[in-house]
């Protein structure tokens, strides 16, 4: 297939669904300037492309170089359509690129006076300064200012000049993922510079360092001996963790197995936040109020429910806030690093506090992986209402001890809301069976923070 920007640009809508297919793709990338395939879809105006984008999870309010938003572009070149399909899907109505110029100045500098009015109705604000003291009133006609100008105040905003020091109003910005990230897969641990410890566990080392000037975490798994059957294994089973197509799922970026020294490294970028169980019970400075533990859980269940969507599944992956990662807008990704290589840590489970009871009494080809990941997901429920660890007062094995052979259960704590209360003991059902599927779960979640 022909690069798939030009195939984006030209409106090639079947060829583009056929590379959103392959889970290596990384359809947040973005090209040389950075621009992702969003970014050039709405500035072509393909409406069925970017619905496409936008359901496969692709970054609304990522950026290109010039940090212009797709919404800028779609403002821009006049594509009514393509703005309001952004605005209904969140995309920041007053994002600023680096001359200070939001989606309405463009739209009132080029007279597309509907599309100006839509951004009004959404929240743009008509007194924003750029970089020049030019409102977006200032960029357009007579008639279309005292239009945008009425409606601005019939909506109550204040025509006070906002000057462009005056950031206090903005998101976060996030860069298109640099392509380079998903384009190698075998690695030359020598390109590797990693230059900070972050921790040492029982799988392994994981490191911080760069590749290519990009920021990584290599964890060097823990082996005793590294075998040529090893690094066979090693090669054939990491191609199936490089998931780049899902905005839950932290792919692995690629792998080095070199012979002296026989280490074996998964590389995956580094997430500004590390994991979900720092995030909850370290000290990362993000206040996890009720809505972010919403949305939180609601990443991780898509993540999942992406992942029991592939077939064959993919195995050997235990659920627990260790494994997921936050990243710099606050997104839940399912950590694909963490999964178990077939022939690392045989018949050893680290992470009992989030198994299955079943998981922790059979052989994992003899059970529902499913309804197994269902009870975990339920003990990350409870984590993230409780901001506790589970079982906090055991070690390790006699959690395992206890679940599996006594029926020790996480008891839920009364202040937790009903209809919350009542879906994690849905989740942590003893039989298997009865236990629900992530796109279940899932509608749930999200009438709980509409609700909220």
């Amino acid at each position: 297939m022909d690069d798939i920007f030009t195939q984006v640009r030209e409106g090639n809508a079947f060829n583009v669904r056929v590379w959103l297919d392959n889970t290596e793709n990384d359809l947040n990338k973005g090209d040389d300037h950075r621009f992702s395939l969003l970014h050039w879809a709405a500035r072509e105006g393909r409406d069925n492309i970017v619905d496409m984008l936008i359901k496969r999870g692709a970054r609304i309010n990522a950026t290109n170089m010039g940090d212009d938003t797709p919404i800028h572009l779609a403002a821009a070149h006049g594509h009514r359509d393509v703005t309001l399909m952004l605005l209904h899907n969140k995309a920041n109505v007053n994002a600023i690129n680096e001359h200070g110029n939001t989606p309405l100045h463009y739209a009132c500098f080029w007279g597309y006076d509907l599309i100006a009015e839509d951004l009004v109705n959404n929240g743009a604000l008509v007194s924003v300064a750029n970089k020049f003291n030019d409102v977006p009133l200032d960029k357009c006609k007579p008639g279309m200012a005292k239009m945008l100008k009425d409606r601005a105040v019939a909506l109550g905003q204040d025509l006070s000049k906002i000057p462009f020091k005056d950031r206090s109003w903005l998101g976060y910005k996030t860069r298109s993922r640099d392509a380079v990230l998903s384009r190698h897969t075998g690695i030359d641990i020598k390109e590797l510079q990693l230059v900070g410890h972050i921790a040492k566990t029982h799988s392994g080392e994981t490191w911080r360092g760069s590749w290519n000037g990009n920021d990584i975490v290599a964890k060097i798994l823990s082996m005793a001996e590294v075998s040529d059957r090893n690094i066979r294994d090693f090669k054939e089973e990491f191609p199936k963790l490089r998931i780049f197509n899902h905005p839950n799922v932290l792919a692995v970026l690629g792998c080095c197995a070199p012979k002296d020294p026989p280490d074996l490294v998964v590389i995956s970028q580094f997430m500004p936040f590390g994991s979900l169980f720092n995030t909850l019970h370290g000290e990362s400075g993000i206040v996890v109020d009720q809505n972010q533990a919403l949305r939180f859980a609601i990443d991780i269940a898509r993540g999942m429910e992406f992942l029991h969507s592939m077939e064959p599944m993919i195995p050997n992956f235990i659920l627990t806030s260790k494994h997921v990662m936050i990243d710099e807008d606050l997104t839940a990704k399912i950590n694909m690093a963490d999964y178990k290589f077939s022939f690392h840590e045989k018949g050893k489970l680290f992470s009992p506090a989030w198994c299955s009871p079943e998981a922790l009494q059979k052989a994992p080809d003899t059970i529902n992986l499913r309804a197994s990941d269902m009870w975990s997901f339920s003990i990350l429920l409870w984590e993230l209402e409780t901001r506790e660890v589970p079982f906090a007062e055991l070690e390790a094995m006699e959690i395992g001890m206890k679940v599996a052979l006594e029926g020790l259960r996480l008891s839920i704590p009364p202040g937790i809301s009903s209809h919350m209360s009542r879906l994690m003991k849905i989740c942590m059902n003893e039989e298997p069976g009865k236990r629900p599927r992530f796109d279940m779960v899932i509608p749930i979640l999200e009438k709980m923070k509409l609700s909220g």
